[in-house]
């Protein structure tokens, strides 16, 4: 089998808080490893400040400047990385059967807990399992008039513990700590696809609401879309590759979402930088190819290309606020890439926004003054839905009618936007 040589990450911590970490990677390439390492780096709640990268087709060396939390794992955050590279045999251009194959589906555990309510403690558990490397792919929260929660949690985990008595154990003390005494049972089981599918709650989104958050034709100046991009592409300054330019307004995960739709077109950078200015404006330099080693030279390529990136620089996410009968509901819709990965930390950041707002978990109503009244229940889910030949990952939580407070509608979209794109 191949061998991945333990520099091939190699991670200089910072000795100032003001300065950034640099990250080098030195490993084969494949395409979409741009995407994979992004992600991860999404996952661990840093942020990209510059990145550099070249490869000559089979090996690639990347250089990524990170800023953020301070708590960071670098060790897991290495392994992670390393995880995400490829072998040297691919490099020597020597394939296994095992390379050939589809990684295997992770097993899906149902997390199950019953405790009392109190404030902010669906985004303390969310944090509890983002700590524990667990990734939440459906949950369902539902909260009782006497002031009990029961949350259903279906979790994929990344350290592959859950399955263990050790495992268990670990994610019962770590929720424990969290919860304290008022967790009255915690049950972790291993379930099929057949029960996952069964438990994701409704089904389907109304024509109306699909309409209003999916419209490819959205406005420029809908308040949910970023300043719009910059997109030109240049065959002039290479004999085989194209150069693509960005120009764009900077936000969480950025880098991440160029890098998976460059993937999902099977598109391979050979080389790459990519700088922010002023923590606001963001330049990329990408010289690009087809997977067929070529440029890309025909006109309908470029103009989907271009679209599909002008459409993820201004809009990475959905936000809005429905009527859904007597009741509210907060919706967040991210894209699905084609390998089925849905993107990091939303539900993480939902839950941070709606504590920021000293919602003691929330359920809200629209009253005759068009507010919101924050209570203590709540009905939240996330599935899975097929929009116009694309897969969207929704996140919906239903606002229900309370004494807490008012907060205006306006109030709450523009708190959990701010944090899903990282702006104060």
């Amino acid at each position: 089998m191949g061998i991945l040589l333990d520099d091939a990450v190699l991670i200089r911590q910072s000795e100032k808080e003001e300065e950034p970490t640099v990250i080098t990677v030195n490993c084969p390439d494949k395409t979409g490893l741009g995407s994979d390492l992004c992600r991860i780096i999404l996952f661990f709640g840093l942020t990209l400040v510059r990145t550099d990268v070249s490869t000559d087709g089979k090996w690639c060396y990347i250089v990524l400047w990170v800023v953020g939390r301070q708590n960071t794992r670098w060790g897991l955050l290495k392994k992670r990385l390393m995880e995400a590279c490829p072998s040297s045999s691919l490099a020597s251009g020597i394939l296994y059967y095992t390379q050939l194959q589809p990684p295997k589906p992770p097993h899906v555990f149902l997390l199950k807990f019953c405790c009392h309510d109190r404030p902010g403690l669906l985004h303390d558990v969310t944090e509890a399992l983002c700590e524990l490397e667990l990734t939440i792919k459906r949950v369902k929260v539902s909260t009782t008039p006497d002031g009990k929660v029961m949350d259903l949690f279906f979790v994929t985990d990344a350290r592959e513990l859950l399955h263990t008595t050790k495992g268990k154990e670990d994610t019962y003390d770590h929720l424990k700590g969290v919860i304290g005494d008022t967790m009255m049972s915690c049950e972790i089981e291993m379930v099929g696809p057949e029960i996952t599918a069964c438990c994701q709650g409704t089904s389907f989104l109304s024509d109306a609401v699909a309409q209003g958050m999916f419209n490819v034709d959205q406005p420029r100046d809908d308040s949910t879309a970023l300043q719009w991009p910059s997109v030109t592409m240049d065959n002039s300054l290479s004999q085989s590759h194209t150069l693509l330019q960005l120009v764009c307004q900077d936000h969480k995960g950025l880098l991440y979402d160029v890098m998976r739709t460059l993937k999902d077109y099977n598109i391979q950078i050979s080389y790459g930088r990519i700088t922010t200015k002023e923590n606001t404006k963001c330049e990329m330099d990408l010289f690009i190819m087809q997977a067929d080693g070529k440029k890309i030279v025909d006109p309908s390529k470029q103009d989907g290309l271009k679209s599909r990136l002008e459409m993820e620089l201004s809009r990475p996410l959905r936000v809005s606020l429905i009527s859904r009968g007597p009741d509210t509901e907060l919706l967040v819709a991210n894209p699905v890439e084609l390998s089925g990965k849905g993107r990091p930390l939303v539900f993480y950041d939902i839950t941070l926004a709606l504590k920021m707002l000293d919602t003691p978990i929330f359920s809200v109503i629209s009253t005759a003054q068009s507010s919101l009244s924050v209570t203590a229940s709540v009905h939240a889910e996330i599935g899975r839905y097929v929009i116009r030949d694309r897969e969207w990952e929704v996140y919906r939580v239903l606002l229900d009618e309370g004494d807490l407070g008012c907060v205006s509608k306006e109030k709450v979209e523009e708190t959990v936007w701010k944090m899903l794109m990282s702006w104060k």
